[in-house]
């Protein structure tokens, strides 16, 4: 297989912008199943976060994050449009997210839905790409009440956040041949 120095630049640039692509999968998957270690795989160790309710090492805030994270019921980060700007071993990414976090307060359940951008750069070292700085840049957000929920909801596998999930388990859907 053709190295990156001799690979079609537009396939590499492909490849790139794919690699950032599964970096942001990670990092909501890693946020939404409180793992820890998947979450500090998205960061290089001397990244930095501007996270709202944290500013500095990244991966302080991947540990503080999971222990804060207790307090929602459920969360969900979404990324939507990503746009990516590669400069080399450097890139520059500013992704959409809508975040949503379900907790109780007073014996009622809360939604809390923020819509934002992550705007980070990300950097290629040893050949992987991983974010280098990130700031969260909030847009707009809501909180409400939940009155109601879909009563047959409770008839599906319900999610967990921790390694209890079904992604986890080995008995997850097979991968078709």
């Amino acid at each position: 297989m053709a190295d990156r120095e001799t690979r079609d630049p537009a396939v590499q640039e492909l490849l790139d912008k794919q690699a950032i692509h599964e970096v942001l999968m990670r990092y909501c998957r890693g946020v939404d199943r409180r793992d820890e270690d998947l979450l500090c795989s998205v960061f290089h160790p001397d990244a930095l976060d501007e996270h709202g309710v944290f500013d500095g090492n990244a991966l302080e805030f991947a540990h503080m994050a999971v222990d804060m994270l207790k307090q929602f019921t459920a969360t969900s980060h979404m990324i939507l449009n990503e746009y990516v700007q590669l400069e080399g071993d450097s890139a520059h990414v500013e992704s959409y997210v809508l975040a949503s976090h379900r907790s109780e307060r007073d014996g009622r359940k809360i939604d809390m839905t923020m819509g934002a951008r992550y705007v980070d750069r990300f950097e290629r070292r040893g050949g992987e790409w991983r974010i280098a700085h990130r700031a969260v840049v909030h847009d707009w957000n809501r909180e409400q009440t939940v009155e109601a929920e879909w009563p047959e909801a409770i008839r599906f596998i319900q999610g967990r956040r921790d390694r209890r999930d079904r992604f986890y388990r080995p008995d997850r859907a097979p991968v078709s041949s």
